[in-house]
Parts: C-alpha cells; structure tokens; sequence
C-alpha cells in the first residue's frame, strides 16, 4: 500500500514557475515507477510525466517537454515536477501516481495510461493567469 500527497500547487503568472511535490508513505517507494498526471475542467486525466525507480529514465507528454522536469529522491519517498513557463493552458488539477512495473521492466516502465497506476493522490490545483 503506497500513500501519496500532493504539495506545491497554487496560482502563478504565466511565464512563471511552479514545483509540484509528492510525498509517499511505505517502504517499498523506490520500487515504483512515479508518475504526474493532470486534468482540468470538462477535459479527461491526461499524463504529464513519468520516472522510474531510479531515476535513469523518465517519459514526459509532448506539451510539457522543455518546460518540466520531474525527479525523485528515493531517500526521502518524494517525486518532484518543477514546471517553467507556465502557460494557461497547464491550469489543471495535478495528481501523483504510483505503478509498480511488470517483472523485467523496471528500467523502462513509463506508463501513459491511467489504468497502469496503482495508487494516486488528492491532487494539487495549479492556476495560471495570463
């Protein structure tokens, strides 16, 4: 069982910065791959970033590459996604999500799809004005 809270989220200018924080509960944190979804009025939960384990490979949607950068740091059970140059078009419901790879595929599982999450947060509201 793997706990998550989302911390960060708030409202910022665009071209501004924001650093979204996950923090997990559990033992077992640095065996799964980690995840930053989001979703925002009328629209579906989109991906947004992936990480695995260790931080060797990470996955980011075409609209946010360049301009977000997750991490992790195993050590404190926490993932990260900083995010620059925010645009309106980021203003969304942000959620952390945890999947556990399929045996064999720790090194590069870095699901897109919701259903290959096992746990997720509250979510973080990030607001941006233009």
């Amino acid at each position: 069982q793997v706990q998550l809270v989302e911390s960060g989220g708030g409202v910022v200018q665009a071209g501004g910065s924001l650093r979204l924080s996950c923090a997990a509960s559990g033992r077992t944190f640095s065996r799964y791959t980690m995840g930053w979804f989001r979703q925002a009025p009328g629209k579906e939960r989109e991906f947004v970033a992936a990480i695995i384990w260790n931080g060797g490979t990470t996955n980011y949607a075409d609209s946010v590459k360049g301009r977000f950068t997750i991490s992790r740091d195993n050590a404190k059970n926490t993932v990260s996604l900083q995010m620059n140059n925010l645009k309106p078009e980021d203003a969304a419901v942000y959620y952390c999500a945890a999947s556990m790879p399929p045996l064999g595929y720790g090194s590069t599982w870095t699901p897109t799809y919701r259903a290959h999450y096992d746990y997720w947060g509250q979510g973080t509201q990030v607001t941006v004005s233009s």
